[in-house]
C-alpha cells in the first residue's frame, strides 16, 4: 500500500505543475488590465500606471512573472488580492465551508438516491421503473444548472413559496460563525428557528447542485449491476439457494461498487465546476461565486491561487478513491 501510494504521489507533480501553467496563463489570455480594473472609474495616469505595473511585477516579461509566480508557491505563498489586499489563503479558507457543506449535501443526495435506482433499475432491467428512472437521469443530465437552478426558483421559491431565494441564513439571525458550516453553527448557536432557516436555504442548491452526478451515479450503478449480475460466482450464488438480498447486497453490490466509487470521486470536479453557477445563481457565499468575482476583477493573485486550491482538492479527493478500492475489494488490496 505504501509503495502505490508513493506512486500515486510522484504521478501528482508533473499534474500540479501542468495545473500552475493553466491557471497562470488562464488569466493573462482574458480581455482587460488589472491596473486600469483596480483604479475604477477615476482612472490612472500613464505614469501612474507604469509606477502600479511594476509594483505588481506585470512589467516583466510573462516567463519570468511565471518563474516568480512558481517560486512564490513553492514558499507557500499564495500572494494577497489585488482588491481586498488580504492574502488569498484567508479568503479561500473564510468561504471554503460554503462550499464544503454544499457540496456535501449534494454528493449526499446524489449517492443516497442514485445507488439505489441504478440497483433496482437493473434488477427490473426491461420495466417501466427501469425505463422512467434511466430516461429521467439522462434528461438530468442534460439540462443546464442555470436554467434549472432558476426554473427550480421561480417554481419552488416564487409560486410556492416554500423555499429562499438566495443565501444562507435569513437576515433575522445573527450569530457568531464558529466552524463555517451554516448547519452546525446554526444548531450550536441555540437560536430558535435558525437551524431550519439553514437547512431551507440549502435545499434548492443542494437539489440543484446533484442533479448532475445523481443521473450519472444511477446509470454507473445500473451499468455496473447489470455487468456483475452475470458473472459465475453469482449464478453459483444464486444456485446454491442463497437468499436474493444476500446475492444482491453481498455478492453483486460490492464487487460493482468499484466502477461507483470512481464515478462518485470523479463528481466532485463536476460538483465543483457545477458550484460556480450555483453558488452564482443562489448567491451562496462560496469560493465558486468568489471565483466568478475575481475573474470578472482580473484579480490575478485570486484567480490563479484559487484555481490551484481547487485543483489540489480535486487531485486529493481522486487519490482517496483509489485507496478507497482496497477496502471495497480486500483483492485489490492483496495486490
Amino acid at each position: 500500500m505504501v509503495r502505490f501510494l508513493l506512486s500515486k504521489l510522484l504521478y501528482l507533480i508533473p499534474t500540479f505543475l501542468g495545473i500552475t501553467i493553466v491557471a497562470f496563463g488562464f488569466v493573462r489570455i482574458l480581455p482587460g488590465d488589472p491596473v486600469l480594473l483596480m483604479a475604477g472609474e477615476r482612472g490612472v495616469s500613464p505614469e501612474r500606471h507604469a509606477e502600479l505595473s511594476a509594483q505588481l511585477g506585470f512589467d516583466k516579461p510573462v516567463v519570468m512573472q511565471y518563474f516568480d509566480f512558481l517560486g512564490r508557491l513553492l514558499q507557500g505563498d499564495l500572494g494577497n488580492s489585488l482588491v481586498t489586499k488580504k492574502p488569498v489563503l484567508t479568503e479561500f479558507l473564510a468561504l471554503f465551508p460554503a462550499t464544503v457543506e454544499l457540496g456535501l449535501c449534494a454528493i449526499l443526495i446524489a449517492t443516497l438516491i442514485g445507488v439505489p435506482v441504478g440497483v433496482l433499475a437493473a434488477i427490473k432491467r426491461g420495466s417501466w421503473f427501469d425505463q422512467i428512472s434511466m430516461t429521467s437521469a439522462l434528461v438530468g443530465f442534460s439540462m443546464p444548472i442555470f436554467w434549472w437552478g432558476l426554473l427550480l426558483i421561480i417554481f419552488f421559491s416564487g409560486f410556492l413559496g416554500w423555499t429562499p431565494v438566495s443565501g444562507r441564513i435569513s437576515l433575522m439571525y445573527y450569530f457568531p460563525q464558529v466552524t463555517g458550516f451554516m448547519l452546525i453553527d446554526s444548531l450550536i448557536s441555540g437560536q430558535e428557528g435558525a437551524f431550519t432557516s439553514a437547512v431551507s436555504h440549502l435545499i434548492l442548491p443542494s437539489v440543484v447542485l446533484a442533479t448532475i452526478p445523481l443521473a450519472v451515479i444511477a446509470r454507473q450503478t445500473r451499468s455496473a449491476m447489470l455487468e456483475v449480475m452475470g458473472e459465475d460466482y453469482v449464478r453459483t450464488a444464486r444456485a446454491k439457494g442463497m437468499p436474493r438480498r444476500r446475492v444482491i447486497g453481498v455478492h453483486a453490490l460490492r464487487n460493482a461498487m468499484i466502477p461507483v466509487v470512481t464515478t462518485i470521486g470523479l463528481q466532485i470536479g463536476v460538483l465543483i465546476a457545477g458550484a460556480i453557477l450555483t453558488e452564482t445563481i443562489f448567491s451562496w457565499p462560496g469560493i465558486g461565486k468568489w471565483m466568478i468575482d475575481s475573474i470578472s476583477r482580473r484579480d490575478y493573485p485570486v484567480v490563479q491561487s484559487g484555481l490551484l486550491l481547487i485543483a489540489g482538492m480535486v487531485m486529493v479527493v481522486n487519490l482517496l478513491v483509489d485507496l478507497t478500492y482496497g477496502l471495497i475489494n480486500p483483492r485489490i488490496r492483496a495486490s
